[in-house]
């Protein structure tokens, strides 16, 4: 009786574990399917890139607020 529970549960427990692995493996290839469909689909936009300087956009005032800030922080 002892050997037909072991039995069970190990064929219960390869049966469960194949389940998980056949459905994800399913919806990686699923996400792979639409993620194509969705690239030919959806056109690149190229979008120019804005000011990547952020340095020109604050002011001495600001810098030095932000700076005594940092400062001030740091000596924490």
């Amino acid at each position: 009786m002892d050997n037909n529970l072991l039995g069970d549960s190990i064929t219960l427990t390869v049966f469960g574990m194949g389940f998980v692995f056949l459905f994800l493996a399913l919806m990686v290839a699923v996400t792979n399917i639409m993620s194509l469909i969705v690239d030919k689909i959806q056109p690149t936009i190229n979008v120019p890139p804005l000011n990547s300087d952020p340095s020109n956009e604050i002011d001495d005032k600001t810098r030095a607020i932000i700076e005594a800030a940092i400062k001030m922080h740091t000596q924490r």
